[in-house]
């Protein structure tokens, strides 16, 4: 994994070239294009934070806004070691395809903080999470920017979020962060929206590709929150049968099947999947590689490049990582008709329960589990066969037609606000 992301292309630049392949097509006008290119405004931050031992560490921070002519932006707040601000970047502009796609009127952000969380305490974590809202405050809200969990962020650090901005403008403001606890306005069925947004999308593949999802077989890279409950969620939702998992110290292969409940407890109780008894050991690589009818990308970004796509041999890849797949790769995959469900498809999930829970906020009255499952189904399924459709009619690979549905719909509200 470490060899994979020092030769990845910058995330940013992919975000760029997926963008001008679809502005070609298009025939966008060149100062639309010119203005889809980059974020509309970003702000960096520094961070004093006191810690445990009474030493002061200075922490750098992003929030990008990308572009908000469909509404508030919309975007997770990462804290991870090797965050860049080009990453951020990139994470915003996926998050505006992928509130486009799905059709909820909101535009992309992300935000980032340069950290390590699994070396510091819950109290220095939580005096971090005020910190950063202090700073961005200024630029968030319901109307204007609401961030939500991500990479190595949870509830709790949401909660501590939305706490520091309410303080701050002296009344609560639920709405200006989703991924929150259920006491303090969050939404039934979020936990695992992700996840199992992405198996709606699997489904629909699967009945176009007339391939029946009892008995396939699913590989699962990446085994944190998005990929646990694929993996609980593919054997029950798809009837699917889970034969590899792995995360950033390895990955297991059991060609009858893993148990992922007993995979999920051995992670839990050794840090890894790798050692579960009964499976063999087999690297994140060679995972990608198994022939598999479902392969579930739900690591970190760049995993499938020119070099290994070739060697891909699932029937369906469906990202619920962001930007694992380079454009090359794409290439190589549609010719050798792997069906790909793009990330801003596949892990949409996510961004529309968050905006369900913004409306459930807004209005105070709470949905149950069932309504919002219901209601993130009709969501993705319209989404996936408007993608669909458009890459039957373009005779384009469907990340290309996913742009293409969803620049159409920004460009057409930058066009009638008159921005362009």
């Amino acid at each position: 994994m470490a060899e994979l992301k020092t030769a990845a292309p910058n995330p940013f630049a992919v975000a760029q070239a997926q963008l001008d392949a679809a502005a070609e097509l298009l025939e966008l006008e060149p100062a639309m294009h010119a203005l889809l290119r980059n974020p509309l405004r970003e702000l960096h931050v520094t961070l004093p934070v006191k810690m445990d031992d009474g030493t002061t560490k200075v922490f750098q921070g992003f929030r990008v806004q990308y572009n908000d002519a469909r509404g508030p932006t919309k975007g997770g707040i990462r804290f991870h070691p090797d965050e860049t601000i080009d990453t951020v970047r990139a994470l915003a502009a996926w998050m505006t395809w992928k509130c486009a796609v799905v059709d909820i009127p909101l535009g992309g952000g992300k935000g980032g903080v340069i950290c390590n969380p699994k070396e510091m305490s819950p109290g220095e974590l939580e005096r971090l999470s005020r910190a950063y809202v202090r700073q961005v405050g200024r630029i968030l809200g319901p109307e204007m920017d609401v961030p939500a969990p991500d990479v190595y962020t949870t509830p709790q650090i949401m909660a501590w979020m939305a706490d520091e901005y309410a303080f701050l403008q002296g009344h609560n403001e639920f709405g200006v962060i989703t991924g929150k606890p259920l006491p303090l306005g969050g939404s039934a069925g979020r936990g695992d929206a992700t996840a199992r947004g992405g198996m709606y999308t699997i489904r629909e593949a699967a009945r176009v590709l007339g391939l029946e999802t009892r008995g396939a077989t699913m590989a699962i890279q990446g085994f944190g929150n998005a990929g646990q409950f694929a993996a609980t969620l593919g054997r029950e939702l798809l009837g699917s049968i889970i034969v590899a998992v792995s995360d950033s110290k390895g990955g297991i292969y059991k060609a009858d099947g893993l148990n992922p409940f007993e995979v999920i407890k051995h992670k839990q109780r050794t840090g890894s999947v790798v050692g579960f008894p009964g499976a063999q050991s087999i690297s994140n690589e060679e995972l990608l590689e198994l022939d598999v009818d479902i392969l579930v990308p739900a690591a970190l970004e760049n995993v499938i490049t020119a070099r290994n796509a070739g060697n891909i041999k699932a029937r369906i890849s469906a990202e619920l990582a962001n930007g694992p797949t380079t454009p090359e790769a794409d290439e190589i995959l549609h010719k050798n008709g792997v069906y790909v469900i793009p990330d801003f498809l596949c892990n949409a999930g996510g961004v529309t329960v968050s905006y369900f829970e913004m409306v459930q906020n807004a209005y105070q009255y709470y949905w149950d589990e069932e309504t919002v499952h219901e209601r993130l189904d009709a969501k993705m399924t319209a989404a996936f066969h408007a993608v669909h459709k458009k890459a039957e009619d373009l005779h384009v690979h469907n990340r290309l037609a996913a742009y293409v549905v969803a620049v159409e719909r920004v460009a057409e509200a930058v066009r009638l606000r008159g921005w362009v």
